[in-house]
């Protein structure tokens, strides 16, 4: 027997609940993989599956945990073996399969990467989505031409999970980072992960009646979508490019086209979830070489299973600073 998060749905009432219980792998799906997990994370989605789906979770009862880290007990692929560190992100584990708030997890082996050399359980978890969808929005923009010399960098919603490691990948590999918060107690933070400006969110989170300001970025992160997107679209500097990663303002984008058509500006869309094995080892790779691990280290909020139902909550409502990682078997 074994502990995990539960979340349970009274079908008379349509509400939902969530308490550590202990299982047993009979309990677990079918996998070809067995992982003893050794830490998560908590991330939006995952705050969505802890209360009431969010139209995310199929079925209950159900274990939320949409990352996970540990080692390998059991395979029948050829590609892992028992003792093996093994990484997790994406794959609708944690919505539509059971995933990481558990002491063990029955997995498919295409859905895990090996833990890359320089990084343990516990950092990578600290990495988790969040980070990792920062690694692939920071290589997207390079793949379209970003280097350090082009001009200042926008990371909205800086703050957050995703923002926090950008702006320290960003200023460990030379950018000049402009950090976007609407909470003045974040300055001090995100300064010493490397910001070298902060931008108060109501400076940037309206738009405006033109289509072009002043050219200001040479590339952004936005973690925040809506009005805030199609405002920093405007403001791009000729052939600058957009990793759209998020949607915490809002799914709507009033934007125009002109941005595209007078500066040749790219929206770059980055996806997590599906991302093909290749690219993520690669992406790992460079998290593992390219993050400091001092400035991750500064951002860890350590948790239990018990404080998850709690955490769900306070992610939904933007009180969760930096990186949440969870020891499953504390």
């Amino acid at each position: 027997m074994f502990n995990a998060l539960i979340v349970e749905k009274n079908d008379e009432t349509g509400k939902t609940s969530a308490g550590v219980k202990q299982i047993s792998l009979a309990d677990l799906p079918e996998g070809e993989v067995t992982v003893a997990v050794e830490y998560s994370t908590v991330n939006y989605k995952d705050g969505l599956c802890l209360g009431p789906g969010g139209g995310l979770v199929r079925k209950y009862p159900h274990v939320p945990g949409i990352d996970l880290a540990g080692t390998v007990e059991t395979s029948t692929d050829a590609r892992y073996a028992a003792g093996d560190k093994v990484v997790l992100t994406g794959w609708r584990v944690g919505e539509a399969y059971w995933g990481g708030y558990a002491q063990k997890a029955n997995l498919r082996a295409d859905w895990l990467v090996p833990l890359p050399e320089g990084l343990d359980t516990r950092m990578a978890m600290a990495v988790g989505t969040a980070g990792f969808s920062a690694m692939l929005s920071v290589m997207a923009l390079e793949d379209h031409g970003l280097k350090p010399g082009n001009g200042p960098v926008l990371v909205t919603g800086a703050a957050g999970g995703v923002g926090s490691v950008a702006t320290a990948i960003l200023a460990n590999l030379g950018y000049e980072v402009a950090a976007v918060t609407g909470r003045p107690e974040a300055a001090e933070y995100l300064s010493g992960l490397g910001a070298t400006r902060i931008v108060a969110r109501e400076e940037i989170n309206e738009t405006v009646k033109r289509p072009l300001e002043a050219e200001t970025w040479a590339g952004c992160i936005d973690a925040v979508g809506g009005a805030m997107l199609a405002r920093v679209l405007g403001q791009m500097k000729y052939g600058g490019s957009v990793a759209a990663v998020g949607l915490a303002g809002g799914m709507g984008l009033p934007a125009t086209v002109i941005p595209f058509l007078l500066r040749g500006v790219n929206l770059l869309g980055i996806d997590s979830v599906m991302q093909p094995y290749d690219n993520r080892v690669r992406a790992w790779g460079r998290i593992a070489s390219d993050l400091p691990m001092d400035k991750l280290e500064a951002m860890i909020q350590p948790a239990t299973l018990g404080d998850l139902p709690g955490l769900g909550a306070d992610i939904l409502k933007g009180q969760v600073r930096g990186r949440v990682v969870v020891d499953v078997n504390a």
